[in-house]
């Protein structure tokens, strides 16, 4: 049989064209089912501490007892949901979510939207680790997105971490009616607890789970808690009385970005005692600060990071010598690598800065996971 190259061409193209349509006539009808909205504070969310205690907000890091007793800088920031995530399973096809957020306020001159005031879904694999799938880009204080479509089948876990530097009002996870969905509870394994700065509160990572408390809580897979307090997480005695009611597998203290030499002399040795009163064998890690990724250029910056780090290392030894157990310390000069480019500003992470830090981390948490396991 003879084809001419026109009709070859042409019916090629009417084989495309019978393609794309079918496939635009699948997405149509699996669009044009109605969303069913599930909302996330019906079943829980990790990273909020203290269980049942009344809060404000749902989505507060800090339950209602702490305002007029943390700072007032303290309490405004622990409405942002750094460090919160709700997990579901879903055999759905296509996945939803509608947010509202506290502030108009959706972006930083150093941070994008995406990371301040965005969602970000992460799901298990086939081996059970976490991948990133989606990200979303803010543009409103109330927003509806479409986070995924076309999603490969099966029934698995998804977890989405909640806005970094914005407080979340109201979070529903939608998918297609007739799809399976079931929200997941927190889960009950004792949590990684991080108390610090701008930088565990997450700046300025591009989207809320590369933070380096939530790409260690996915490595590790255990629930973190994040309470960093952007300019204000300085070892403060009334933030160590709230942490002494968490009942946690490590305790990571990493303030001195927010601390000078005198503050790290005075507050460190205290609060070690304060939490070690309360939970005499958890395990307790002291970070040293990062250093600034152009202190090589500024000495007395250089010096700054010398004296907090003589300070941290002065109270840590005086804390062995004493008897304290259980006590783990993370130098700082590797966090942000050595190359320059694992920061924003000088100061604040980038995703590769976080990943730096993860790695710096994860082998002493792993030990002090493995201490806190065992007792």
């Amino acid at each position: 049989m003879f084809f001419s190259k026109v009709n070859l061409k042409d019916g090629l193209k009417a084989a495309c064209m019978f393609l794309c349509l079918s496939f635009s006539l699948g997405l149509l009808g699996q669009a044009s089912k109605p969303i069913q909205w599930h909302d996330a504070s019906e079943w829980g969310t990790e990273g909020r501490a203290w269980g049942n205690e009344e809060r404000t907000r749902w989505f507060d890091r800090l339950p209602a007892r702490a305002e007029g007793v943390v700072t007032a800088a303290v309490w405004n920031l622990s409405r942002h949901s750094a460090g919160m995530m709700v997990r579901f399973q879903t055999d759905a096809s296509t996945i939803h979510a509608k947010w509202s957020l506290l502030s108009a306020n959706l972006a930083m001159p150093h941070m994008p939207a995406s990371g301040v005031s965005g969602l970000d879904l992460y799901a298990r694999d086939e081996r059970g680790e976490w991948r990133w799938a989606a990200a979303t880009l803010p543009n409103q204080q109330s927003m509806e997105a479409r986070l995924l479509q076309g999603i490969r089948p099966g029934l698995r876990e998804y977890a989405v971490y909640l806005p970094l530097y914005n407080g979340a009002e109201s979070l529903e996870i939608g998918v297609p009616e007739g799809a399976v969905f079931k929200g997941l509870s927190p889960r009950t394994t004792k949590p990684i607890v991080f108390y610090g700065t701008s930088i565990t509160h997450g700046a300025c990572a591009s989207r809320p789970g590369m933070t380096h408390p939530a790409i260690l809580g996915r490595r590790l897979d255990r629930p973190v808690i994040n309470l960093g307090f952007s300019g204000n997480g300085k070892m403060h005695p009334e933030v160590g009385a709230l942490l002494t009611a968490i009942d946690a597998a490590v305790f990571v203290i990493d303030c001195l970005p927010n601390m000078n030499a005198k503050a790290v002399t005075d507050r460190t040795i205290p609060l070690v005692q304060q939490l070690r009163k309360a939970h005499p064998e958890t395990p307790i890690v002291l970070v040293e600060d990062r250093r600034f990724t152009n202190n090589w250029l500024l000495p007395e910056k250089a010096a700054f990071h010398d004296a907090n780090h003589t300070a941290l290392r002065r109270a840590y030894t005086e804390l062995k010598v004493s008897g304290v157990s259980n006590l783990f310390y993370i130098p700082g000069d590797d966090l942000l690598g050595h190359d320059a480019e694992g920061a924003t500003d000088a100061s604040h992470p980038n995703d590769l800065g976080f990943m730096r830090q993860a790695d710096v981390f994860e082998p002493v948490l792993r030990e002090a996971l493995r201490l806190s396991d065992s007792l």
